[in-house]
């Protein structure tokens, strides 16, 4: 605890004193030795990964697929096991986790985010870091809400939906269409490999940018359908014997390892322990007719339902030297608190506006520290749900469940009907949050 307290007191000090410099030098390569840092501020690359569940990954306890880099990064840092995206689908939890607010309702794909909005790219960007995504945007496809008007200087992907991961096409539903763009212009790079572009345009972006602090956003379009991993990879698990899962599986796999290649080109460029890495999951896995395989793991639900399985996601945070190591924290946290634990971090100002998240360093340096928030609340079109303590109310339409997370996390035995005095007491505070949020939409707070 004693050496995370001094090592980031030692590293705000020298923020502190250095928030305005922005430093610039000449490009160097992979084979230059280090460069020692102008101004002390580390690196932020926040890895996304999309539709993967509580089960998939070897740090959570999955047996068949296998996710050795990733699994370092738990080593390398504090690992979650109860954490919360705000809402079981693409746009409003991608939403949530940049802009440190809650959203779970009412976004509309084609309109996006709205220009007020302060990203983690804008926060970065405001005090000089150089900014990029390369992936998956899905918060709108207009250019006026697209990464570019959002505070990203780099933008190499798609915007919506899913994409072939070789022509680059969306397939479902509709016309057929081309998906990648280069800033807000359309791009081409037939039969590539998707997820080798963004590795090839995060080492360049990293090699160029490695004098001067940087945000690298990667939110990968796998595990989601289409599953179209290599050639190859999929022989690596013909010991899974459910073909989808083994197709899944293999998806993973490719994943992990491009993500062993963005580590190792931090490594290579002597910039690991000047660089937090957070990874995370937008949602629970899919079951929907184009996807499946993968798994929430004891957790019941998936993509699209407010049960665990569709809103609890791994996450890991790692800062070898300031962030404690191989560590497990138990405590409920959302995706809202990233924002702010980063903004911590890292000395970098708060938007100066309303924010739903917390601040998880206390968190991170001790495991008995409480959790950031008593209570917590979520809605997706005919469900709602609020978890204070271990006790969780899920309402679906007509049908409520109340669950003691604490002795069933699976969600299995429903104790609606002996504790009516603390249901309503839920749901009143449900009804009372509710409004507030929409209170705070109306008015633009």
């Amino acid at each position: 605890m004693s050496s995370l307290v001094i090592s980031r007191r030692q590293c705000l000090r020298a923020l502190s004193a250095s928030a305005a410099l922005v430093a610039t030098s000449p490009l160097v390569g992979c084979a230059a030795p280090p460069a020692p840092r102008r101004d002390g501020r580390p690196n932020v690359v926040f890895i996304l990964a999309d539709d993967l569940g509580y089960g998939d990954l070897g740090c959570y306890g999955s047996t068949d697929v296998e996710t050795p880099n990733i699994d370092d990064l738990a080593k390398a840092g504090t690992r979650f096991t109860q954490f919360y995206v705000t809402a079981p689908v693409c746009t409003p939890s991608r939403m949530s986790f940049l802009t440190g607010r809650h959203y779970n309702y009412g976004v509309e794909n084609d309109i996006g985010m709205a220009s007020s909005e302060v990203t983690l790219a804008e926060m970065f960007g405001a005090v000089g870091y150089r900014t990029a995504l390369f992936g998956k945007w899905h918060m709108g496809i207009p250019n006026r809400v697209g990464p570019n008007s959002q505070g990203f200087d780099e933008f190499l992907g798609f915007k919506n939906g899913a994409m072939d991961n070789y022509s680059h096409y969306y397939y479902w539903g509709g016309m057929n269409r081309h998906g990648l763009f280069r800033g807000e212009e359309p791009y081409r790079e037939d039969g590539v490999y998707f997820p080798d572009i963004v590795v090839r345009e995060s080492t360049r972006f990293i090699q160029q940018n490695r004098d001067r602090p940087f945000f690298l956003f990667l939110p990968f379009n796998m595990p989601h359908y289409p599953l179209q991993a290599p050639a190859g990879d999929e022989k690596r698990f013909s010991h899974v014997e459910d073909p989808l899962r083994r197709q899944f599986s293999s998806c993973v796999w490719a994943m992990d390892q491009r993500i062993g290649q963005i580590v190792a080109c931090l490594e290579d460029n002597g910039l690991r322990q000047d660089t937090i890495i957070v990874f995370a999951s937008d949602h629970g896995p899919s079951n929907e007719e184009r996807g499946g395989g993968g798994s929430a793991g004891a957790l019941r639900g998936h993509k699209a339902t407010l049960w665990e399985g569709g809103i609890r996601v791994p996450c890991i945070l790692s800062w070898p030297g300031t962030i404690l190591e191989d560590r497990v924290r138990r405590q409920p946290v959302m995706s809202t608190d990233i924002l702010p634990t980063l903004a911590a971090y890292t000395g970098v100002p708060l938007p100066q506006r309303y924010l739903d998240g917390r601040d998880l360093a206390p968190v991170i340096g001790s495991a008995v520290a409480p959790a950031p928030r008593a209570i917590m609340y979520w809605i997706y079109q005919d469900w709602w749900a609020v978890r204070k303590g271990p006790w969780k109310l899920t309402v679906e339409g007509d049908k409520a469940t109340l669950i003691n997370l604490n002795n069933d996390p699976g969600e299995r035995h429903n104790l609606f009907d002996q504790r009516q005095d603390l249901v309503q007491r839920l749901v009143d505070s449900h009804r009372i949050w509710k409004k507030g949020i929409s209170d705070r939409r109306a008015s633009g707070v």
